[in-house]
């Protein structure tokens, strides 16, 4: 990673949400367009379901730290706190795009309802 540390990639991720380009993209490209509530649904849900495998992959990856880690501390709410952060983590990133299972779950679950209706 260069050196970056997760907090610099996380506030880059944050800033970079909020940007026309990322607005566009998630939309579809269209830009000024609404997203229909069927495609607002989906994307909501492609987001939940990326934030929870997100959170899901980073507490893999956090569990072998040690208590001596700086970010997690050393008390007994260490733990807590740990799983609050990665949860954060994962939120952060799934919003700002993810890295691209939201979109997939977005597709999918359009895809479904045309089929079906």
């Amino acid at each position: 990673m260069n050196g970056l540390g997760i907090d610099t990639i996380l506030s880059s991720a944050q800033a970079s949400s909020s940007s026309p380009a990322t607005l566009a993209a998630r939309s579809g490209g269209r830009t000024g367009e609404p997203l229909s509530s069927a495609e607002a649904r989906a994307d909501a849900q492609g987001q939940e379901f990326e934030a929870v495998f997100l959170n899901t992959m980073f507490k893999s990856m956090f569990a072998g730290l040690g208590e001596e880690a700086g970010t997690w501390g050393g008390g007994s709410g260490s733990d807590a706190w740990r799983d609050m952060l990665v949860e954060q983590y994962a939120d952060t990133i799934a919003r700002s795009g993810g890295i691209g299972i939201g979109d997939s779950i977005k597709r999918e679950l359009l895809a479904l309802q045309e089929g079906v209706a």
